[in-house]
């Protein structure tokens, strides 16, 4: 038998570069490269092999563990998780920053692979820099950290159990059902001890995703399930863009006439303007879809996990009246709110299910004039927004407007936490797929700049937006500086309302009045931070790192910034000042958030009373 001699991070990386998918017949490279940041835990085993023998794979520099990770869970949901960037830090602090991402990562069905420094597996030099002791169980290091956030957890302590592990990694991270987060931790000195691996451990590997159909039985049952019902509803979730199911999902509802609702993740599914396309579902939902799914008596779920927000906390549907079937690979979503499963990728279950129905003869027996009607109110109402003008300054709603319809349909627009999600979903007009990029799965506050950054090297052919408010930016915007490093432009649309103003408006809404989440100075009378609001110059900031910035405080001036941005070649910032409160809300939704059930205040307690009111209309799943 033919063997390579190699330390164990060279023969991770001489596989890696060797492994392949393919989908309907189309072979792709995997994984494109690797991000990462040096420390003692990693930059003599893996940096050493990225520097000498990198394959094809291509290096990128991160400037923060999570944003990197961030930067490359959104490359990989760009492009269907059809390829990916591996991530690795050093041991203690470099790892413990990757478990944040990991979550987000994993909560989102999203392949990333994570590659932690770790302590000696010999144990000689212990204990070593950043070491965490764990004096009942010496076996626990920072990367345990991992296991809960992913959907695979290895250690590598001795350099051929790489070959396996590695068999194990890929299974998980090409699996449409079980993906996620994937970690190996790698003590630091068994990065660099040598093995003689057989060659073929290295050949090229192609990984088969195969798209799943439905079983007979199930695709029966489900069809006698459509046939009975004359209101159902569609709501498409992310697995619709991942099964590249676009095009099937179009030709279901309109072979059928049901129309879509979309979440999150869904998005983009459908154009906005398609006459089925009744908009967002769920707590920041417009009014066409959550009137519709109250009055459904099937929901049709196609690739959603069935979040909170998508069902406003199981009060979105007639519990025990509609009934529910799900189309999914994931066969833990599937049985959600205890409906029907139809365990399938979304294409073959969308196709399969579409022609049982026609040839079946079945139709819906909506009033055409009814959803017409409703599409027509919301999108009036969504016009309305766009052009509301406030005394104050610039309303949140009417900047958004001038953005939609100022860029190009096929610009991507990233977003992730904050009010932003909420007005996004119910007013942003996605004209084509994967324009429309929001990681809701774990709304990880500071994903916005780190994920257009993914984004924009998955996709350089597209103009690339991070719409992010001063909280998240504040919180994480290192990769904004990777982006120049890189030469993939991004365009940070940095709205500036002076504090965390969702949650403040969340805190408002359920008997508080006001408390820590604004950014101001603190006063000298209260000793409360009530003061005025800190001024603060993003624009400057921005270009202090070397980008391009502006400022836009009215309409028109923020049209002019889009025009210059667009024409600059590297990244650029706008900052845009908001009137803070002015997003969206309401539109009969719910998102349960409990209240103190004893409290000096009256009006927490009011907000108590209708929390339990609320809580008894919600569903028993």
């Amino acid at each position: 038998m033919k063997t390579v001699r190699l330390t164990m991070a060279q023969a991770l990386l001489a596989f890696l570069d060797n492994q392949y998918v393919s989908v309907d017949g189309r072979e792709s490279k995997f994984v494109r490269g690797v991000m990462g940041i040096f420390g003692h835990g990693n930059v003599t085993g893996i940096g050493e092999a990225l520097e000498r023998a990198p394959g094809e794979l291509q290096y990128v520099q991160g400037k923060n563990e999570q944003g990197m990770v961030h930067a490359a869970t959104a490359f990989a949901k760009q492009s269907n998780r059809l390829q990916i960037y591996a991530c690795t830090s050093s041991i203690g602090p470099g790892a413990l920053n990757m478990v944040t991402a990991a979550a987000t990562a994993t909560v989102n069905r999203i392949p990333v692979l994570l590659l932690p420094g770790d302590n000696f597996a010999s144990r000689q030099p212990d204990p070593v820099l950043q070491q965490l002791e764990v004096a009942s169980d010496y076996t626990v290091s920072a990367a345990d950290a991992f296991k809960p956030v992913s959907r695979y957890w290895d250690r590598i302590v001795r350099p051929e159990q790489l070959m396996t592990a590695a068999q194990q990694v890929m299974r998980v991270l090409t699996d449409p059902a079980d993906t996620g987060a994937v970690t190996l931790a790698l003590p630091q000195d068994v990065q660099a001890e040598a093995y003689d691996y057989p060659a073929e451990f290295f050949a090229k590997r192609v990984h088969r995703i195969d798209r799943r159909p439905p079983s007979k039985e199930a695709l029966q049952l489900a069809a006698s399930l459509v046939a009975e019902a004359k209101r159902p509803l569609i709501i498409a979730g992310g697995g619709v863009h991942y099964s590249d199911a676009t095009q099937e999902l179009r030709e279901f509802a309109e072979a059928l006439g049901i129309p879509v609702a979309e979440t999150q993740a869904g998005k983009s599914a459908l154009p906005w303007n398609h006459p089925l396309n009744l908009g967002a579902i769920g707590v920041t939902g417009s009014l066409s879809a959550n009137l519709q799914a109250k009055e459904a008596d099937l929901i049709i779920g196609v690739g959603t996990r069935y979040s909170d927000f998508t069902t406003s906390s199981k009060s979105a549907f007639r519990f025990g009246e509609t009934k529910v079937l799900s189309i999914n690979a994931n066969g833990s979503d599937a049985a959600k709110l205890g409906g029907t499963a139809l365990t399938a990728d979304a294409r073959e279950g969308l196709t399969a299910l579409r022609e049982t129905l026609t040839a079946q003869g079945y139709r819906t027996a909506y009033d055409a004039g009814v959803l017409e009607s409703r599409k027509r109110e919301w999108d009036a109402e969504v016009d309305r927004l766009y052009a509301e003008e406030h005394p104050d300054g610039l309303s949140q709603t009417r900047a958004l407007g001038v953005i939609n319809e100022t860029i190009e349909p096929s610009s991507v627009v990233v977003c992730a936490a904050g009010s932003l999600p909420g007005d996004l979903h119910r007013v942003w007009r996605s004209s084509e797929p994967k324009t429309y990029h929001m990681e809701y799965g774990f709304s990880c506050m500071g994903y916005e700049v780190s994920g257009a950054f993914g984004a924009a090297l998955a996709e350089p052919e597209r103009e690339v937006y991070a719409l992010v408010g001063d909280g998240g930016y504040l919180m994480l915007h290192s990769e904004l500086v990777t982006s120049l490093q890189e030469n993939r432009k991004i365009t940070v649309l940095l709205f500036d309302n002076h504090g965390f103003q969702c949650i403040h408006n969340l805190q408002r809404g359920h008997g508080s009045d006001g408390f820590g989440n604004e950014f101001r100075y603190r006063s000298q009378q209260t000793g409360r931070l009530t003061g005025d609001y800190m001024p603060i110059d993003f624009a400057a900031h921005a270009r202090s790192l070397g980008a391009k910035a502006y400022k836009a405080g009215n309409a028109e001036e923020l049209r002019e910034a889009l025009r210059l941005a667009k024409a600059e070649t590297i990244s650029t910032l706008i900052e845009i000042p908001v009137v803070p409160g002015t997003n969206t809300s309401g539109y009969e939704s719910w998102w349960r958030v409990d209240v103190p059930e004893v409290s000096v205040s009256d009006k927490v307690a009011e907000a108590h009373g209708a929390m339990k009111a609320k809580i008894r209309e919600a569903g028993p799943y």
